[in-house]
């Protein structure tokens, strides 16, 4: 740490003294730490990198020092990305199974030589006070616990964990999603 700034300088309390020449500051060695921890703190990488020594996963007691702890870790984060991915779309059908209140507006639009259709949309609501509302609230929570976990996964820069996230998501994808149904308006411009 770059402490020139104080070369020269009267620091003055209420004494009128100014500092003694050997000041430093106590944290200037390896491990200077601006969060009050112990010195004891693991250096994140802000590169990635492919190892298994010392990655810490999560939580402090949670550190990959094996190949096989890497592997175990590796599938225990690909399965789930996957979870995340297939709850994401069983929110979606949940919420689809769950709809109460169905209301269909109609609105004359132009047709084509200048004739006029009648376009029929679907409006469709849940009741806040419901079980299935109460359903969703909780299954949100934990899709954002979920994704915070991966992001945080993600920001180890470990490239196995890296790709076991990013494996874990397109494999949960391509496994869950293909049910989804895809409802395309053909008057709808603005894809």
């Amino acid at each position: 740490m770059n402490h020139s700034h104080h070369k020269g300088k009267n620091y003055m309390d209420n004494s009128s003294s100014t500092m003694p020449p050997s000041h430093h500051h106590p944290t200037t060695s390896a491990s200077h730490s601006h969060g009050g921890g112990d010195g004891n703190m693991m250096m994140m990488p802000m590169t990635f990198y492919f190892g298994f020594k010392n990655v810490e996963l999560l939580f402090s007691g949670l550190v990959i020092n094996t190949a096989g702890e890497m592997a175990g870790a590796f599938v225990a984060v690909f399965l789930l990305a996957m979870f995340y991915e297939g709850l994401k779309i069983a929110r979606e059908g949940l919420l689809r199974k769950s709809q109460v209140s169905i209301r269909y507006n109609s609105m004359p639009v132009p047709g084509p030589n200048g004739t006029i259709l009648m376009e029929t949309h679907k409006t469709v609501g849940q009741q806040m006070l419901s079980f299935p509302h109460l359903l969703q609230t909780v299954l949100h929570i934990i899709q954002v616990v979920i994704s915070y976990f991966l992001m945080l996964i993600f920001m180890t820069y470990n490239g196995y964990l890296c790709i076991a996230v990013a494996a874990g998501a397109g494999t949960g994808y391509f496994f869950f999603s293909w049910k989804k149904a895809v409802v395309v308006d053909i008057t709808e411009h603005c894809h």
